[in-house]
């Protein structure tokens, strides 16, 4: 998944594995200072990032992505203070492994409904 010579990894804090049925919806989350190595090795996912940072040149863009086997495995880096959420999509459960740089911490992090006006994204589309 991520070897500690690669760009991406700063420090090991804990990986984690979460199963998402297919058509559920796990959203939205900011982390404050945790950054997040996501891959789904098992199904197929719909990750969503969404951009609200005061000085970012990005600010209000939203990104999104098909995560997961066969044709869409690869590693997407979540840097601190962006949103995520993501879907699972196929017949089956799917399987999202994440390595973080810090290990969970529930004070860390805000949450946000997935259909929160905030983040202009419909997860039905």
């Amino acid at each position: 998944m991520l070897k500690s010579t690669e760009s991406l990894f700063d420090k090991f804090g804990e990986v984690y594995f979460s199963e998402i049925l297919s058509g559920a919806v796990k959203a939205w989350k900011k982390n404050k200072k945790l950054s997040q190595n996501l891959t789904v090795p098992v199904g197929m996912i719909n990750l969503a990032i969404y951009d609200d940072r005061r000085n970012s040149r990005t600010r209000g863009n939203l990104f999104d992505c098909l995560l997961g086997r066969p044709d869409h495995y690869y590693l997407i880096h979540i840097p601190p203070l962006l949103w995520y959420g993501f879907q699972g999509l196929g017949n089956t459960p799917s399987l999202v492994a994440n390595c973080t740089n810090l290990s969970h911490d529930p004070s860390e992090s805000e949450k946000m409904h997935p259909e929160s006006e905030f983040i202009p994204y419909n997860w039905a589309s």
